[in-house]
């Protein structure tokens, strides 16, 4: 827990038992979770805490540039802690999202144009392998 208390402070964020928990959540579970998946799985540890601090912690973390707030649809946000250089693969079917290893001729440039880059993002979307298997299973 120490970590996550450090790592809060590095980001200038109060590190609360909540926003403790919910790094703690974010640095074990890497399926890109909203913030009610957040919530739902958090509560059943701490019958105390309320969506609203869930929300508000999601607020800062993404303020503060802790999280990264991912958008496939345009009904939710997922959050991911990792900040290495990925791709996104989004499972139209299952709605999981899946971090994608994949080199890109821009992720080492600085400058496109005169443009300064601060984030590149990519997303491919599609039926994931899990969903093609079951739907090959049902067929």
């Amino acid at each position: 827990m120490e970590q996550y208390k450090d790592m809060l402070l590095d980001y200038g964020i109060k590190p609360t038992l909540q926003r403790i928990m919910i790094l703690d959540y974010l640095d074990k579970n890497h399926n890109h979770p909203t913030a009610d998946m957040i919530f739902s799985d958090l509560h059943k540890q701490v019958p105390t805490l309320s969506k609203t601090t869930v929300y508000n912690t999601m607020d800062i973390f993404s303020e503060k540039g802790l999280v990264t707030v991912l958008t496939f649809t345009k009904t939710e946000w997922r959050y991911e802690i990792n900040h290495n250089f990925h791709h996104h693969f989004y499972c139209k079917q299952c709605g999981r999202i899946y971090d994608v290893e994949s080199e890109c001729e821009y992720q080492k440039l600085l400058v496109i144009d005169g443009h300064k880059i601060e984030e590149i993002s990519g997303t491919f979307e599609g039926i994931c392998k899990n969903c093609r298997l079951e739907n090959l299973n049902h067929d």
